[in-house]
């Protein structure tokens, strides 16, 4: 069955940064395109980043342009998320993510951007 692991969350200042880790399994990870999701207290869950199944094509929602970048390795079955100039709006709940018929969720990781 799929199954997406998210680890690397914390507490960090802002202006800080963290890099987050999502390990896939379950599925044929290579030709699929994963996305991270955060979701923050009272809000709607939103879609952060996304890659393409080769990684040659990314996007970004606009609060994190030019801070947070998303990449993949194909062969160790992981994306990851890498966040610099953290800012305390961007403390919530963050979830890798994968449609494969259904769209599957990991069960998360707490990211608190916080002095």
């Amino acid at each position: 069955q799929v199954q997406l692991v998210e680890s690397g969350g914390g507490l960090v200042q802002p202006g800080g940064s963290l890099r987050l880790s999502c390990a896939a399994s379950g599925f044929t990870f290579s030709i699929y395109a994963m996305s991270w999701y955060r979701q923050a207290p009272g809000k709607q869950r939103e879609l952060v980043a996304a890659i393409a199944s080769a990684g040659g094509s990314t996007s970004y929602a606009d609060s994190v342009k030019g801070r947070f970048t998303i990449s993949r390795d194909n062969a160790k079955r992981m994306v990851l998320l890498q966040m610099s100039s953290l800012k305390p709006e961007d403390t919530a709940v963050y979830y890798c993510s994968v449609v494969r018929i259904y769209r599957y969720w990991g069960q998360g990781t707490q990211v608190t951007v916080s002095s």
